[in-house]
């Protein structure tokens, strides 16, 4: 897959997720295959006036690209002028986020709340490409298919998009109204990639090799986007490259004490970048995460929200591995 002048090698990518993906967790999928990664989320406004938090979100590694960082917003200037600062980062490429569904994006114009304005959705795409039209940095677009069900305008999204020079779209099969909730619009993606050129890129409920062939399958679409299914689970990456090879090789879950001694170097790398305090307190969801499906998961969970040092961490788990061998 082609993104304007840059290669993506491979078919699966980590979405953006707004305090999940950040550094340790991006270089940790692209470990384990992840064929380009996209950073957190961050306001354009806010980088612009010289957030450190923001400019923090926006580091880029050598370990984990091909990296894109993602911007949002609903001010054309104000996001070409943070896609400019932004090439600071020396990101692969830049990416406008038009389909978070939180109530604190979309609520302020931002976000998804883009799929009700085309125009202006269109006008901030335009701004941004124009922006670095003197650069080899290609632009793409993440949004839904639509505000609600009375409302899938994907179609006409994409192809505002593509009008402007966007050089890929990645699109969530689902409505802002419907959040998360089960159910994917594998139609309406494959709508999208039968009306543009440019690539598209499927995302939602890609948990494994067998659903992310069948959003490829089922939409046409270039490449997927797995978001939720890499939490506690970088190992997906390599799961869904196995599957989708000419062998259409199966790599099983990991032994626990694989998955804890990944649980372990992973925090250790959050530990590293931002402190043993601030990174403990964020591994905490990461840990939750990869106990899932363990017995005695409730108590380990509760375990896991007081741990303050690694060597807690450590000790809880050996604790796992000893209750999944009951």
């Amino acid at each position: 897959m082609n993104i304007g002048k840059l290669t993506i090698e491979g078919k699966a990518l980590l979405a953006p997720m707004a305090g999940v993906a950040d550094r340790a967790f991006r270089e940790l999928c692209v470990s384990y295959g992840a064929a380009g990664v996209t950073s957190e989320m961050v306001s354009a406004k806010g980088f612009t006036m010289g957030d450190r938090k923001s400019k923090a979100l926006l580091m880029l590694s050598d370990a984990e690209r091909p990296a894109a960082v993602q911007i949002f917003g609903d001010d054309p200037k104000i996001l070409a002028e943070a896609a400019r600062n932004a090439l600071e980062f020396n990101p692969n490429w830049i990416d406008i986020n038009m389909g978070c569904p939180a109530p604190k994006i979309a609520g302020n114009g931002g976000g998804a709340s883009l799929m009700k304005n085309p125009v202006l959705a269109q006008d901030i795409a335009r701004a941004v490409v124009s922006e670095l039209d003197n650069t080899d940095i290609p632009v793409t677009v993440k949004f839904r298919t639509g505000w609600d069900k009375e409302h899938i305008n994907c179609v006409e999204f994409a192809r505002r998009m593509e009008d402007v020079g966007v050089a890929a779209v990645t699109v969530h099969g689902r409505t802002k109204e419907q959040m998360y909730a089960p159910g994917i619009d594998y139609d309406a993606i494959a709508a999208v990639k039968k009306a543009v050129s440019i690539p598209v890129i499927g995302n939602g409920d890609i948990i494994d090799g067998p659903t992310a062939s069948v959003m490829l399958e089922r939409t046409g679409c270039d490449a997927v986007a797995v978001g939720r299914g890499a939490q506690g689970r970088p190992w997906v990456f390599e799961q869904i490259n196995a599957y989708l090879s000419p062998e259409l090789r199966i790599i099983p879950e990991p032994p626990m004490s694989e998955i804890m001694r990944v649980m372990i170097n992973h925090v250790q790398k959050i530990c590293e970048y931002k402190g043993e305090e601030i990174g403990m307190k964020e591994a905490r969801k990461h840990a939750a995460w990869y106990v899932r499906g363990v017995r005695g998961a409730a108590q380990f969970r509760a375990d896991i929200g007081r741990l303050s040092t690694m060597e807690e961490l450590t000790e809880l788990a050996i604790k796992v591995i000893e209750a999944d061998r009951e």
